[in-house]
């Protein structure tokens, strides 16, 4: 059993590549059906956007059905998703391809981690869901640069075809090795679930969690776009940078997982303080080849790390509801990336690409404020809140 959680890690590596793996060939989807970059931005944002207003509503209307076919399901539909993708003929049939995927796409996850959890003896439980959101964290750093590594050498569209294949595999492991889930018969009551918003701890973590996304993406997105304007690369050396990011990621988040385990709070403020002289770094820069390639080893290694931080911090504070803790954090991770890289794509519009790091770190200084905030939580019953500064 515990074999199957790599499987349901295959697949949250199949969907996340499908979902960020636009962010390197933005330029080259721009050029190929005539739009501006910012227009190829809502590619992603749209996507983003979609998952953060759907998301607990299609996890409760999917909620009585066989839990294996579910996931079958939306690992199937991105397989489509990826096809139509690839023969798409405008940007408007290119967005309804992955509108469609981004509906299932909080399902997956809300499944699949409770699902790993169950799989295997408790104590190895919490191993067991990190294990699927490792899936998540390696196509983050994996999964775009080899995307942009395809499509420098075939085109674009041959990198919707990689997306697809992926998503293949997972769908038949999945259906193939994963027995047969079907919904519980006793249901959590959602009056219970929803106690976890009465503690203000969970709503700061979420705002943090949402400025903290939006600040990593608003230059992130469009970062292959910055590598070509601003520092001058051509598309194969943007391609390798993007690899390099992501191989120094890995390390990254190992580093950033073992430090949350000893203090969070210490370890998210030092993440946002590295992160805000990342871009710092990078506006100075930008336009020296030599030392933006040696800073993209740096930017990779600590920006990769905001996903899991954003679990650890929302999960903690939401321990009665496991399920909707994770929920909370898929929708409002994605909600902050839509709202960076639709506030990118203006910054760009407005003032070029080489401010967009303004806009990233006025954002991270935002979630960095939000982290001194500390309320207590309610007692007894009552909504007992009281603000004040976290020496």
């Amino acid at each position: 059993m515990k074999n199957v959680v790599y499987v349901l890690a295959l697949g949250a590596f199949g969907i996340i590549t499908t979902e960020m793996g636009v962010i390197g060939i933005m330029p080259d989807i721009a050029k190929g059906l005539n739009i501006s970059i910012d227009t190829a931005g809502w590619l992603l944002s749209a996507f983003a956007i979609t998952i953060a207003l759907t998301g607990p509503f299609s996890v409760l209307l999917t909620s009585g059905f066989n839990r294996k076919w579910m996931m079958s399901l939306v690992l199937l539909t991105f397989v489509i998703s990826n096809v139509v993708s690839y023969f798409a003929p405008n940007f408007t049939v290119l967005m309804i391809a992955r509108l469609i995927p981004a509906f299932l796409h909080p399902v997956f996850w809300s499944v699949a981690t409770v699902a790993a959890a169950k799989m295997v003896p408790a104590k190895d439980a919490t191993k067991a869901v990190g294990i699927v959101f490792a899936g998540m964290s390696v196509a983050t750093v994996l999964g775009i640069p080899i995307s942009t590594y395809i499509s420098s050498l075939y085109g674009w569209r041959s990198s919707f075809l990689l997306g697809g294949a992926i998503n293949l595999v997972a769908f038949l492991s999945l259906s193939l090795f994963v027995p047969s889930m079907p919904p519980a018969k006793e249901k959590t009551s959602y009056q219970s679930q929803l106690v976890i918003f009465r503690n203000p701890k969970l709503w700061i973590n979420i705002f943090t969690t949402l400025l903290m996304m939006a600040g990593m993406f608003s230059t992130y997105s469009y970062l292959a776009t910055y590598l070509l304007q601003v520092t001058q690369m051509n598309s194969k050396e943007v391609s390798i940078m993007l690899l390099l990011f992501g191989i120094t990621g890995i390390g990254g988040n190992w580093l950033v997982g073992k430090a949350l385990g000893k203090d969070s709070l210490a370890t998210t403020r030092w993440f946002l303080v590295l992160l805000i002289g990342v871009h710092f770094m990078a506006y100075a820069f930008g336009l020296v080849f030599i030392l933006m390639s040696a800073l993209i080893l740096v930017w990779g290694f600590v920006h990769t790390a905001g996903f899991l931080i954003a679990n650890i911090r929302i999960t903690a504070e939401a321990k009665e509801a496991p399920e909707l803790a994770s929920s909370l954090m898929v929708t409002f991770a994605n909600a902050g990336l839509a709202l960076g890289t639709m506030l990118g794509g203006i910054v760009i519009t407005i003032y070029g690409v080489q401010s967009l790091i303004w806009m990233s770190i006025l954002l991270l200084a935002g979630a960095l404020g939000l982290t001194f905030l500390e309320f207590k939580k309610p007692k007894n019953g009552r909504k007992a809140i009281q603000g004040e500064a976290n020496a």
